[in-house]
Order: C-alpha cells, then structure tokens, then sequence
C-alpha cells in the first residue's frame, strides 16, 4: 500500500495550518496513499506560552481537528494527524495524537508520554513540563490501512520500552510524529529510528516539522519510513512537501522469521551486586 507524510513547517496560526493540511489531505489521496501522518504540533507551533495557552482549545472546540476530520471523510483517506496542542487540566496543555479513519471519524487518541526537557550544547534551552502535562497510557490502534498501529510522539524516540510494550502488543507499525531541534536531528535522528524498527522488527513512520518556523525555532525535518530490517525506505530534506512510501506488511513475518526477536526477549530480574 501507499502512505503519504507531510513534512510541515506549521507556523502560530491555527487557521492558516489547517488550510494548509486539508490541502495535504487532498494532494495525498488524490496521490493514492491509503493514510497520511503528519508531524509533531501539526496545528499550532509556537513557544511562546502565553500565546499558545490563548489560542489553544478543548478538544471538541479545536478549529484543526475539525477540518482534518471533514478533510479526511471528503477524501476518503485516513490520517494520523501527529498531534495538537489543546488545552488540559491545572493551567497546561496536552500534546495529543488522533487517528482519523476516512469517514472522519477519531479512532485513537494518545497524549505524549516523554516530555523534553533539556539544555543542549548550543544553548538551546526546553522545558515541556512547564507548559504540557503528560500523557500515561500507551496506545495500539488496530485495523488501520497500515495494520496495527502503535502510536508514539518525538522524545519518545528515546525510550525503547515504550517500543517493546507497543510491539508486544502487536503492532505492525508504529508512527513518530515529531519537531526534532536540528543539532539533536543530525546527531540522533536517523540512527534511532532505524535502531526502534530493527529492535521491533517492525515498520516505523516518522513524519517531521522542517525548516524555520514564525515562533523563532529551527527544525531539522528529514521525515523517514524505515522498514523492519532498518531499511530506509523513505528520507526526505530539510523542506517543507509531501512524500510517499510503499508499504508491503508481510517484510515483517519474513523479518521476524530470520531473526525471532520477540520470541527470544526474556524477562530480566535485579542487577547482581545492588
């Protein structure tokens, strides 16, 4: 099957990206991709915190949402949109991801597990934790056009357990929506997602925010699909477009039966000596 991602550089207004993903909804389907899967904050990108808690909504108030799933029914194609920032509990936001079948309607939702915090070397300074509470339950979504499909959000690239409890759970995918900074994208990037389907024996969808956004930040793009042996199927550049990728499910019995991964893992005890 076909897949399409859309590689954005989502700016501040909420409006002017959605129009903008009802065009990529369009474009995909008219391209024959049986799913699309957009990036990280696909409605809204902005650091600054008094301006992003003003504009964002309650889930059933969300401008972006909405469009994307009357998009998605017009189309007839189903979409991962990677996530919104919509409003919380206690003053703070979420970072939550849907699954929209081609009727429009929301399959799944999951809310970002792994909240960025950190200080990088070029004195980039994040903190998600001040502005995004953080979601608890990970999430698999089955009978999507792409099978099983687990779901997962940027910095949580960096946590394979995450990884296991979806491949454990039987996923035949799972999808990464992200806004990596530039010096974390070029050092990291491709290396831990090839590493994430090679230890899952499983595809991995990566669909990225690129290039220089209104809100000051510069992210790194290079949107990937790489299948269960570590092949890279798909690497786009640093530009905001739309790519394509074919997907054959079987790669992943013929993957796991050359090396049975899951099969071999084993529950390991306490570290001898502590």
């Amino acid at each position: 099957m076909r897949i399409a991602l859309y590689q954005s550089q989502t700016g501040i207004d909420p409006a002017a990206n959605a129009e903008r993903l009802v065009g990529a909804i369009r474009d995909s389907a008219a391209a024959g991709a049986a799913m699309l899967f957009t990036p990280e904050m696909s409605g809204m990108l902005d650091r600054d915190r008094g301006r992003a808690l003003g504009k964002a909504k309650i889930e059933t108030e969300d401008e972006v949402l909405a469009a994307v799933r009357v998009a998605a029914k017009e189309a007839g194609i189903w979409v991962h949109l990677g996530s919104l920032a919509l409003k919380g509990e206690g003053g703070k936001l979420v970072n939550r991801g849907f699954v929209i079948d081609d009727q429009g309607e929301v399959r799944a939702r999951y809310d970002k597990i792994h909240l960025f915090d950190v200080d990088l070397p070029t004195g980039e300074s994040w903190r998600e934790s001040a502005l995004y509470q953080s979601g608890r339950e990970a999430v698999v979504v089955p009978d999507t056009p792409v099978g099983k499909l687990g779901l997962t959000i940027c910095y949580d690239l960096r946590f394979p357990a995450l990884f296991e409890r979806l491949s454990e759970a039987g996923a035949d995918m799972i999808t990464l929506p992200a806004a990596f900074t530039v010096p974390t994208g070029q050092a990291h990037w491709q290396v831990l997602l090839r590493a994430r389907a090679i230890e899952s024996e499983l595809f991995v969808v990566a669909a990225a925010q690129a290039g220089r956004h209104e809100d000051g930040r510069e992210t790194y793009g290079h949107s990937m699909v790489v299948d269960p042996w570590g092949e890279v199927l798909l690497e786009m550049d640093g530009e905001p477009k739309l790519g394509f990728a074919v997907i054959d499910l079987s790669r992943i019995a013929d993957v796991r039966a050359r090396i049975p991964v899951l099969q071999h893992r084993r529950e390991i005890g306490p570290v001898a000596g502590q």
